[in-house]
């Protein structure tokens, strides 16, 4: 190799780290199927939310059912785990009789946590025409339970560590992602981007749903 070859050598090594570094930052809130996470441990150390640490997040109880007619909705029948009790919640037969935003994200996401604000601030000025549900996406829930009471966050929730509503909607591998669904259950859009502000969060669900808050 050459003089002028080997020189050139360092400043490769550097280009391909700024490359790897750029990838790893654009994964960092992306997820894999099979309820593992880009970007976030893969199941070391986890084990079940105990009732103290759902009872001190304090989030407020899941939706229950209404008895409302039930659309044709790629989430029907589908029962997940109610962060704020751990009791089992169909979500569809919940959800249904009322618009709703299901919020998937996980702790470890950091959009997720700029973003979970703006949808409680939503959610407490909307909560009569529509019902704003946070979908834990990873299989550590004590760290989600952890993460929204460090961020000061109320908001009903489910725990999905195999990523069935993501799987079931057709949403890609990345977070967080907005399920804005009809009253009947059926899926009217998928918003795969972190809102920006509460006016965007109500300018969408308008758009969307026609719903005004």
């Amino acid at each position: 190799m050459s003089p002028v070859g080997r020189a050139r050598l360092p400043r490769w090594g550097g280009l391909l780290a700024l490359i790897v570094a750029l990838t790893l930052t654009v994964a960092a809130c992306s997820s894999s199927g099979g309820g593992t996470s880009g970007g976030a441990p893969n199941g070391s150390g986890e084990r079940p939310a105990s009732s103290a640490e759902r009872a001190h997040a304090a989030l407020a109880d899941c939706p229950t059912p209404s008895g409302a007619v039930v659309g044709d909705s790629p989430l029907r029948g589908l029962a997940l785990e109610c962060l704020a009790d751990g009791k089992p919640v169909d979500l569809i037969a919940a959800l249904a009789g009322k618009p709703a935003l299901l919020n998937l994200w996980a702790y470890w996401c950091g959009p997720c946590a700029e973003e979970l604000p703006l949808l409680q601030q939503f959610s407490d000025r909307a909560s009569a025409s529509i019902t704003v549900l946070t979908v834990h996406s990873d299989p550590s829930t004590a760290k989600g339970l952890s993460r929204l009471t460090g961020l000061g966050i109320h908001l009903p929730g489910v725990a999905d560590p195999d990523t069935k509503v993501r799987n079931a909607v057709g949403a890609p591998a990345v977070l967080p992602i907005s399920v804005l669904l009809r009253a009947d259950g059926t899926v009217a859009k998928l918003v795969v981007r972190p809102f920006k502000s509460v006016d965007d969060i109500a300018d969408t669900v308008a758009a969307e749903l026609g719903v005004r808050a």
